[in-house]
C-alpha cells in the first residue's frame, strides 16, 4: 500500500492506494496505528480478488461470515476508524459488483485487492471513541 498526505487543514486527509495482494482491513489498521489516528472516515473504489463479508446476527451477538471467492468491483466502500480500548478499530461496509451484474454487500471483515483500491481517509478533528455494549455485543461509538 502506498499513501500520500493530501491536506492537513482541520484534520489530515490521506490518499491510500492498495495494490494487488494487499489485505485491506489489516493494512488500514496498520496505517492508523502508524499515524496515530483516533477518529477518521473513509470512502474507496476499486476491486477485490476475494472478500469476507459479515452479517451481524443480533441474537447470537456475532458476525456470520460470508465468503466471496470471485473477482468483484468495489462499488461502494465506506467506514470509519475509531479507537476501541486504545487501539484503532476499522468499521467498514461494502457493496460489491459481481461479473453477472448482481451485488453482494455487508460488513467488510477481510478483502484481498486485485488490481487496486483507491481510498480517501479524512481524520476528524473531534475524536470519537467506542465502548463495548454488552446488550448488543459490539463496541459502539458513544459521542
Amino acid at each position: 500500500m502506498r499513501s500520500k498526505l493530501l491536506d492537513r487543514n482541520g484534520g489530515a486527509t490521506y490518499a491510500l492506494v492498495f495494490e494487488t495482494g494487499d489485505e485491506v482491513i489489516s493494512g488500514l489498521t496498520a496505517f492508523a496505528q502508524e499515524h496515530r489516528l483516533e477518529a477518521s472516515d473513509f470512502t474507496a473504489l476499486g476491486a477485490f480478488r476475494s472478500a469476507v463479508l459479515g452479517f451481524f446476527e443480533v441474537d447470537r451477538k456475532e458476525y456470520r461470515e460470508i465468503p466471496v471467492e470471485e473477482q468483484t468491483e468495489v462499488l461502494t466502500l465506506v467506514g470509519n476508524v475509531t479507537l476501541d480500548a486504545g487501539e484503532p478499530k476499522v468499521h467498514a461496509h461494502v457493496v460489491l459488483g459481481c461479473a453477472d451484474a448482481t451485488t453482494r454487500g455487508g460488513h467488510l471483515l477481510a478483502a484481498t485487492v486485485r488490481p487496486t483500491l483507491e481510498l480517501i481517509l479524512t481524520e476528524s478533528p473531534v475524536q470519537l471513541r467506542r465502548r463495548f455494549d454488552p446488550a448488543v455485543g459490539l463496541a459502539l461509538i458513544r459521542p
